[in-house]
């Protein structure tokens, strides 16, 4: 599984940084040559564009695993833009309840 964390450093410090999205992407098909991914997107509200937390669940198919894994991320990016997200309740933090 790779797992890709999206965070915002400000001003460039990372003492001053704070996660804002994070990628989870499992492979489906026993790591065949070409491979079909499950991807769960999370993504923190975002006080400037006014979208709450939320949450995506969605796949990546027919990738040829053989290709840099900046080729996968892009590919479950544009997935992602493309996604049914679900918004979470208010003040919960997308990720594991604890």
């Amino acid at each position: 599984m790779l797992v890709v964390k999206v965070e915002l450093w400000s001003g460039g410090v990372g003492g001053l940084h704070e996660p804002i999205g994070t990628l989870h992407i499992g492979n489906l098909s026993n790591l065949a040559d070409v491979s079909d991914y499950r991807v769960v997107a999370m993504e923190v509200a975002n006080p400037l564009t006014g979208e709450p937390p939320g949450t995506a669940d969605f796949k990546v198919m027919g990738h040829p695993r053989r290709q840099r894994v900046w080729s996968l991320l892009q590919r479950a990016c544009e997935e992602a833009m493309k996604a049914d997200w679900v918004d979470l309740p208010s003040g919960r933090r997308p990720g594991p309840k604890n």
